[in-house]
């Protein structure tokens, strides 16, 4: 969309390093990344990021989405700004719609908090509040999303129809010892590839009965989706499309057991 008003914009694997930097150009500002990243679980070494960003004059933004703050601090990574949508985690439970930006530098957070005023991209009240409400118990939701997301990852490695699993709490994820080194816990978001491809992973979405089909994440109770159909369909023909066999979960904080039932049933 800014590609409209001159912005330019590349594609970088952010897990290495080598490739962030051999994207850099003289022009770049911002270098943003997400970790971990929607929908393929993605881990990014900010400090080691940060650091190419800062020897280039660039910002480093960091979207937290994922982590939430409790599990995750950026701005004591290296980054500059850490972007949000309250949306999900911080609000938890699917029932307010915003975003936020927190600034490491004073004079950062005023520019932007000017341009947030003039462009009129203000929270109501009873949006804010409901925000509000749903990081007092941050802490204890996502201790609990973490632990039932460990627990799904674990039964999906070992089901015959399940060709990977993408979580960064696995020790065959390529970005797990960042990510222990990074977070406190590994977040309530899991992924799979089906190994019956497109139709078969669509099928398990529209079977699932507790996991709910929706669109969005973070909520205390569980979410099913098909990201190349639904959230990431603008993506499609891109350097950022997603496979198609690919079901992204977002694991609530209801009975483990009765999840792990609900997503055998919906697999078979």
């Amino acid at each position: 969309m800014l590609s409209r008003w001159g912005v330019e914009w590349s594609v970088a694997d952010t897990h290495n390093p080598d490739s962030v930097r051999a994207e850099i150009r003289p022009n770049t500002k911002v270098i943003w990344v997400e970790t971990p990243s929607n929908p393929l679980l993605g881990i990014t070494d900010v400090p080691a990021v940060a650091q190419l960003a800062h020897e280039a004059g660039a910002l480093l933004v960091v979207d937290n989405t994922f982590a939430s703050p409790y599990l995750q601090q950026p701005l004591a990574l290296g980054a500059d700004v850490v972007v949000y949508s309250t949306t999900k985690y911080m609000g938890g439970h699917s029932d307010v719609v915003g975003g936020a930006l927190v600034a490491g530098d004073s004079a950062l957070g005023d520019d932007l908090a000017y341009h947030q005023n003039a462009m009129g991209a203000v929270a109501g009240p009873f949006d804010a509040w409901l925000v509000m409400r749903g990081i007092k118990t941050l802490g204890v939701r996502m201790d609990r999303h973490s632990e039932n997301a460990a627990r799904v990852a674990e039964f999906l490695v070992g089901h015959p129809k399940v060709a990977e699993v993408l979580y960064p709490g696995l020790p065959s994820h390529k970005g797990h010892e960042i990510a222990a080194k990074q977070m406190k816990s590994f977040g309530g978001m899991v992924s799979f590839r089906h190994k019956d491809g497109e139709e078969a992973a669509v099928q398990v979405c529209n079977r699932a009965q507790l996991f709910t089909l929706g669109e969005s994440l973070g909520g205390v109770e569980s979410l099913i989706e098909h990201p190349g159909r639904m959230t990431h369909a603008s993506a499609a023909g891109s350097a950022l499309e997603v496979p198609a066999d690919l079901v992204r979960l977002s694991v609530g904080i209801e009975s483990v057991d009765d999840l792990l039932a609900d997503l055998s049933d919906a697999l078979k």
